[in-house]
Formats: structure tokens, sequence, C-alpha cells
């Protein structure tokens, strides 16, 4: 499961600030949200994450074990479904990139097929159980598509989340915003809202993008430059 910009936002982007306890990172992959929450937390936080493909639950393993958090941190290799009729901890924060594609064309390979469509987790099952993992004021991160965020934040108020935090995103200021980044809390709180514009006119990172990212990006003027000509 190759690094993906999606997934350095929402790592980057989730508010950690009064996490003490636990972390959960469900369809972890490589376990890069997992790794990032545990770069951006302190030592006393614990984070699980759940992983149900083979190989990348392998990678993931690998990767933790690598990392300078490796003690505070276990990937279970399971459904989502099974971990949570199993584990008895509960959550602080919740963190995902779901799949979100109806199934439809098949992907090169299985694991393709798993990250990317719902078939495997839909989106009512993950809020479910999501739900039943929170502790009594667990929050939950998630980033989709803006035109499958609509139907996603519908379905999580039925399940007793509460949108908290919306940020768009969109690759530049005059185009149509294509992600968006989603905080939902199990407590009703004054919704709050904005918008992250990657790029600016001259293609180069945005200072908003940099100052979020700047831990986990190396940036160089060099590198604008070029991609500004």
């Amino acid at each position: 499961m190759k690094v993906g910009t999606d997934s350095i936002l929402l790592g980057a982007w989730a508010d950690v600030s009064d996490i003490t306890g636990k972390i959960l990172d469900i369809g972890s992959g490589s376990g890069l949200l997992a790794l990032m929450l545990a770069q951006r937390t302190t030592d006393s936080v614990q984070i699980d994450a759940v992983e149900l493909d083979d190989n990348a639950a392998l990678q993931a393993t690998e990767n933790f074990a690598q990392s300078p958090w490796a003690s505070r941190m276990a990937l279970h290799h399971s459904a989502l479904q099974s971990f949570a009729a199993q584990t008895p901890s509960r959550y602080d924060l919740i963190i995902t990139n779901p799949p979100y594609y109806q199934p439809g064309v098949e992907c090169r390979n299985a694991s393709r097929d798993t990250a990317r469509y719902t078939s495997e987790l839909s989106h009512q099952t993950l809020l479910k159980h999501a739900r039943t993992l929170a502790s009594d004021k667990g929050k939950m991160a998630v980033v989709l598509p803006c035109d499958i965020s609509v139907d996603f934040i519908e379905l999580a108020a039925r399940e007793g989340w509460f949108l908290l935090q919306h940020t768009e995103v969109t690759e530049f200021a005059h185009r149509a915003a294509h992600r968006a980044l989603m905080l939902f809390g199990l407590e009703h709180a004054t919704q709050q809202s904005d918008r992250l514009i990657i790029r600016d006119e001259s293609k180069v990172y945005s200072n908003d993008f940099r100052e979020l990212t700047k831990a986990f990006y190396l940036f160089s003027e060099f590198d604008d430059v070029k991609k500004a000509q």
C-alpha cells in the first residue's frame, strides 16, 4: 500500500492534542497513519492497528518494529468485525482512510480491491464498530472524497457520531474541493469548517500545506521552483 496524499493529510491533520489513552487505526495498510500518530503523541499513548490483508499486515508489523515507537504499537491481523468482537479496549481516537468505491471493476490484485472497495468493509459497518470501540469521549478522524463524504456524514449521524470539524481540500484555489477531512465525536459541539489549498497559483506548496505537513515532508525550495516551471 503506497503512501498517498490522503493519508499524509489525515495523519497530520487529526487532532491528538488531548489524547492520553489509546488510538486505533482501522485498515492500517503499511501502518502509515499509526506511525504518524505515534510520532505526534507522547509515550503514554498506545496505538493499535487493524489490517485484513496478509501482505499489508506483514509490512505494517515490520514498519512498527523498525520505528522508534515499537514498544507502544501493535498490529492486529484481522477483520474489523472480528477485532471488535474480541478486544476489551476502548479508544480515545479512531482514525481511518477507508475504502470508498462501490464494488465494480476489479483491480490488478485482491489487495487493491480490499483497499479501494467497500465490499469487505462498508461504511455502515465501519461506523457501527467504531462506535462500540470508542471511549465515552472518543473521536474519529476520516478522509474521503467530497461527494462520498456527504452520505458518510448522514450515516455517521445515525450511529451517534457528531461532525465536529470539516476541512475541504483542494489542489488549487480555483478548483472545487476533492477531499474532505472529517473529525467526529460522540458529544455534540459547534462544528468548525475550513478549507485547505495544497498549491498556490505558482504551483508550489501553499504555506498552509507546508505548515500542516512539515513534520513529515522534507520541503526543498529547489524542488518547488522546478515544479513551478
